[in-house]
């Protein structure tokens, strides 16, 4: 799978073992920096990654800033785009299972190296169930979409 991974200054050493977990488990990376600690406005980092998703440049997409909190909100803003903030396996596989959540949102003040890799990967081997009841869910999700950004 081809991933986009962007992140703001806090998130910067973070991206780059993200990065090489991901190659390591055969997925291709969208490097969307950065690469300093130079102070990022995390929406910028949230918007590379969104777009590139949207665009179809990567099918999914991983933004790393302090919390996670704030690149999910930009994410957000996206059409088409389901982000969540994920600090534990569950979550991140759940997330994709079951509301086929394309951006996974990491802070890496909030959890350590070793729990984020583990969080990547099980979010990057999961796969939309399908099931009615989370298909349905979806679609009202979609819905609700569509109502507030306009068709």
């Amino acid at each position: 799978m081809k991933i986009a991974v962007g992140a703001d200054h806090a998130g910067y050493l973070l991206r780059r073992e993200v990065i090489e977990a991901l190659r390591q488990e055969g997925h291709e990376v969208l490097d969307l920096g950065v690469d300093c600690p130079d102070p990022v406005d995390y929406p910028d980092s949230a918007r590379a990654v969104a777009e590139a998703v949207v665009s179809g440049a990567a099918e999914r997409g991983i933004i790393i800033c302090g919390s996670g909190a704030g690149v999910s909100v930009a994410a957000n803003k996206f059409r088409g785009i389901r982000a969540a903030a994920a600090h534990d396996v569950y979550t991140a596989h759940q997330s994709v299972e079951h509301d086929d959540v394309n951006v996974l949102c990491l802070g890496a003040r909030v959890v350590g190296t070793r729990l984020a890799l583990d969080v990547v990967r099980a979010w990057a081997s999961a796969s939309f169930t399908g099931e009615e009841r989370h298909s349905r869910r979806l679609g009202k999700v979609m819905q609700i979409e569509r109502e507030q950004m306009g068709r």
